[in-house]
């Protein structure tokens, strides 16, 4: 049922709380986190402030309110005391070698009163709209997926001075910014990968190797490239014209394996690229055996070792960028990222991270098994699994705390106008 109380939550979501206590400076920031968090958690069908506060007995609207735009507490210490306390257990812990994934999501928001908003590229529904778009980093480690940090981008357009504007950044810089912040933690990724928004920018990889980073990302199939094709002549070709020039025994068949195998075929070559000292391996990945047949043909660039790039490696290191799109997919659904009702950059970063606390809270408890002992008897191999078991926690306790309250939910539900006898 959608109606719950802070009263009733499980043992094990108090305990997850109180490992931020002292990030909070004030007993009603405490109680409104875990306010904020459990609604989130919850069964709300909007998971916006006035949804969440209406759904739980003992939760006001204003309290809310404040605790999201008001208080003073940093977003950024909540959340490095979040990814702290993954880092603690064995089970969770960030080891070395993993993915970290870049990636930007957008989705729609009407009105120009909230900052970030306006017409620009969203992702979300593969059109130009009026949005909100953010630039996020990921880990994957073949286990987990876990995010890590976020930011606002605000287009040129959204800013009083345009792109003169001191607080313009461009998605690059952003996501430049986001992994000195994971280093800065001293996590060590094995590889960065991208997509060809980040991996087509010269000066974005020059970062990555100055941080001396491996990387993977997508390449536009305009994007010019000096290649050995015929007697070790070397030829300034586009992409696309190299994939069209290169004979079929040059594809290898490779099986993606994914809820629904793909059969791609791919094909590697070094090449040198401008602005790039020294050559750099670059893949083209086509869904059939012919450039003249393929329908989806995508184009990658890496600084990895010839040794390594294998299209087997190409396919299987690139597709474990689909983690973030399942990520932003639960995340959306289920704890309501984009269902704010804030207008500001630093109350909206907030909403975010607290996103992100419940969402980890939730990738704890699957990863160590607490609520498979007690709240399930199958398996929780998904988030959504996971996320169920909590809610079943939730009602039970619930259900029990209304037996002994139904004097305060029938005063509950006649303060918002009903008669609940």
């Amino acid at each position: 049922m959608k109606e719950t109380t802070p009263a009733a939550m499980p043992p094990c979501f108090e305990r997850w709380c109180q490992r931020f206590d002292d990030v909070f400076t004030h007993k009603a920031q405490k109680r409104e986190f875990r306010h904020y968090v459990g609604g989130l958690l919850g069964e709300s069908e909007r998971k916006n402030l006035l949804q969440m506060a209406e759904n739980a007995v003992g939760v006001t609207y204003h309290r809310l309110h404040h605790f999201l735009t008001e208080a003073p507490w940093s977003s950024s210490q909540v959340n490095e005391r979040r990814l702290e306390i993954m880092n603690k257990c064995s089970q969770t812990r960030i080891s070395r070698g993993f993915s970290l994934i870049i990636d930007d999501s957008g989705h729609r928001k009407s009105g120009n009163f909230t900052d970030g908003v306006v017409r620009q590229y969203i992702g979300e529904i593969g059109k130009t709209d009026n949005g909100i778009v953010v630039v996020t980093t990921h880990l994957y480690d073949g286990r987990k997926s876990l995010p890590l940090d976020i930011e606002l981008y605000q287009h040129a357009n959204s800013l009083a001075e345009g792109k003169q504007d001191p607080e313009f950044e461009k998605k690059p810089e952003l996501a430049t910014k986001l992994i000195d912040q994971t280093l800065s933690r001293g996590y060590q990724p094995g590889i960065v990968i991208v997509d060809a928004g980040y991996g087509n920018n010269t000066s974005f990889l020059l970062e990555l190797e100055k941080r001396q980073l491996k990387y993977l990302g997508g390449l536009a199939k305009n994007r010019k490239v000096t290649v050995n094709v015929k007697e070790n002549i070397p030829q300034i070709l586009r992409v696309d014209e190299l994939a069209q020039a290169l004979s079929t025994e040059a594809f290898a068949k490779v099986k993606l394996n994914l809820d629904k195998p793909k059969t791609l075929w791919v094909a590697t070559k070094e090449v040198e690229i401008s602005q790039l000292v020294g050559k750099r391996n670059i893949a083209i990945v086509m869904n059939a055996a012919t450039f003249s047949q393929a329908t989806d043909i995508d184009y990658f660039i890496t600084n990895i070792s010839s040794s390594i790039v294998t299209p087997q490696w190409i396919v299987d290191t690139y597709g474990s960028r689909n983690w973030v799109e399942v990520f932003y997919r639960e995340a959306k659904g289920w704890l309501g990222l984009k269902e704010y009702q804030v207008r500001d950059k630093r109350s909206l970063i907030r909403h975010f991270i607290l996103v992100f606390c419940a969402y980890t809270f939730i990738l704890w408890h699957q990863l160590t098994g607490g609520l498979r002992r007690r709240w399930a008897n199958k398996s929780l191999d998904t988030f959504t699994d996971a996320l169920v078991a909590f809610r079943t926690a939730m009602s039970f306790r619930f259900f029990d705390w209304l037996t002994l309250h139904r004097d305060v939910f029938a005063a509950y539900k006649a303060s918002l106008g009903f008669i609940w006898a």
